[in-house]
């Protein structure tokens, strides 16, 4: 037998004959490997398209070259005879492709062909087979090096070009341009109607700690939130969107239930709690929703509002004493009364965001019935607003946002 190291420029021998012999009909091979690859690999049992299996079948038959070339010669695969792999795994990141379906074919064909090298083997070729399976890792760890490389860099060409002409679209929608050649550019065909949604994105907690880069994490969450909300909307969402948040444009008038489901999912899937305000508006009027979307937003902030998803009818009071005068004023201070008694202020805010409920209003503050009925009536004889009479509590409600819009714009 000839010498079975790997490297040495001899031939491998196995039963008396080249252990590439079993692999030299290279298109034989190749056909049979792509019936294994449609039968045991892919999900679907078979390979899509005709174009593909065809693609598969030279792609298969150029890797079995470089085995044969190594398992004849021991030589690496040159950048240059690596060229096609590279190609041909650009191409199909470029036609979506899976990535992981590209690397199974790789490792169960060069598994295979090392089988098939090994078919005959005796008990005195062990040496070899060694050998075989050594030369078979190398071939898989060049090749798929060459072939990951080649995805994922024209992955992240095909993305910054598909992101890049979203964005100019959403620029375009955003400012009131004509956006027909932002859209064709996009491959989207513009809709009549929008969802305009304004998006704020917390810090996620692992942005917080001092050893991690705070940067790379909030990229991290971003991404994780644009992978999802494209899924969840069908790859139909056009955002301008930060770590911090940003603008959403949703086409059509998808109801609530829909857009709360998606805030869902998509902050599920960036790990925060996400807060939003939306707008339903036709195409030209998507500029001035932007605007009005992002002022809910901010006012949400303004106000501590819960996560969730807010629109105008959920914040109209809010919305209007958002413009400073002596009405807002004047409501602010009908709670000055109670600037010396926080647990007076303490328990309206909770009495009220409690829908009124007396029992889940003590509960919440540990208090005796009793104890809250006492602080709501002390309440109506300090402010002359009865919080227990709806026209008092018209007036409290409205009097506490005004104090906070106030306290925020001092403090701002």
């Amino acid at each position: 037998m000839t010498d079975h190291s790997a490297g040495a420029g001899l031939q491998i021998l196995v039963d008396g004959r080249p252990a590439s012999a079993p692999l030299r009909d290279t298109h034989a091979v190749a056909r049979k490997l792509v019936r294994h690859f449609a039968d045991n690999v892919t999900p679907c049992g078979s390979l899509p398209g005709e174009q593909l299996q065809s693609d598969v079948t030279d792609f298969t038959v150029v890797c079995l070259r470089l085995g044969i070339q190594m398992l004849d010669g021991g030589t690496s695969p040159t950048e240059e005879d690596l060229a096609e792999v590279r190609d041909a795994s650009a191409r199909w990141a470029r036609e979506g492709f899976p990535l992981t379906l590209v690397l199974r074919i790789l490792h169960e064909g060069i598994t295979k062909a090392g089988d098939l090298a090994a078919a005959n083997a005796r008990e005195e070729d062990l040496p070899g087979l060694l050998v075989i399976q050594k030369v078979m890792f190398a071939l898989l760890e060049c090749v798929t090096v060459a072939a990951t490389t080649s995805y994922v860099n024209e992955l992240e060409a095909v993305n910054s070009e598909r992101d890049g002409a979203a964005v100019n679209l959403v620029t375009a929608l955003l400012s009131g341009r004509k956006a027909a050649s932002a859209a064709r550019h996009a491959g989207v065909e513009p809709a009549e109607n929008y969802v305009v949604m304004g998006l704020a994105v917390p810090p996620h907690p692992a942005e917080a700690i001092a050893h991690r880069r705070k940067a790379v994490v909030a990229r991290q969450k971003l991404r994780r939130l644009q992978i999802e909300l494209a899924e969840a909307s069908g790859g139909a969402a056009l955002c301008s969107l930060s770590p911090d948040g940003g603008t959403i444009l949703l086409p059509g008038s998808p109801e609530r239930a829909w857009i709360v489901s998606l805030l869902d999912r998509v902050g599920a899937a960036a790990e925060v709690p996400l807060t939003a305000t939306v707008s339903r508006v036709r195409t030209a009027d998507i500029p001035t929703a932007a605007e009005q979307v992002h002022e809910l937003l901010d006012l949400a902030h303004q106000l501590s509002l819960a996560p969730g998803l807010y629109e105008m009818n959920d914040l109209a009071l809010e919305y209007q004493l958002t413009r400073p005068g002596p009405g807002r004023t004047h409501l602010a201070r009908l709670l000055d009364p109670l600037q010396n008694s926080p647990e007076l202020v303490e328990t309206l805010e909770v009495h009220i965001s409690h829908d009124l409920n007396r029992q889940r209003t003590a509960k919440k503050m540990h208090l005796h019935t009793n104890t809250v009925d006492y602080r709501l009536k002390r309440i109506a004889q300090l402010t002359g607003c009865d919080p227990t009479r709806p026209s008092g509590l018209r007036q409290i409600q409205a009097a506490l946002v005004a104090r906070k819009l106030e306290v925020a714009q001092r403090e701002g």
